[in-house]
């Protein structure tokens, strides 16, 4: 069973989301995305109202392309359906967690003001 949705949301779902959302773009064979979804499993883990959407990206696919994703895996972090941030083949939990805790700090930030 794959983990990426086939197919996953259109940008017209994208966009409408609410609140912060990761966007996870791979395939399930790629050696990178394997080995990051640990990494991303366990930062996100300290940020559990953060929900993860996984979708299978390759040639053809609209939404990895409105993303200008080139590499895999490729995380887009969102706050109400627009991109605010990406991580590209994440390796270092520490760093993914700082990452995380500066987007969710400054998202925070910005709703309250």
């Amino acid at each position: 069973m794959s983990v990426y949705e086939n197919p996953g949301p259109s940008l017209e779902d994208v966009h409408a989301w609410q609140g912060l959302r990761v966007l996870e773009f791979g395939v399930d064979w790629c050696p990178h995305c394997q080995t990051a979804q640990p990494v991303m499993a366990d930062a996100l883990g300290r940020f559990p109202g953060i929900p993860l959407v996984r979708v299978e990206d390759g040639r053809g696919r609209p939404l990895g392309r409105a993303f200008r994703v080139k590499l895999w895996p490729t995380f887009v972090l969102l706050r109400n359906g627009v991109e605010t941030g990406r991580l590209v083949r994440p390796v270092s939990a520490d760093a993914v967690d700082r990452i995380l805790a500066e987007w969710v700090s400054s998202a925070g930030r910005t709703e309250g003001s």
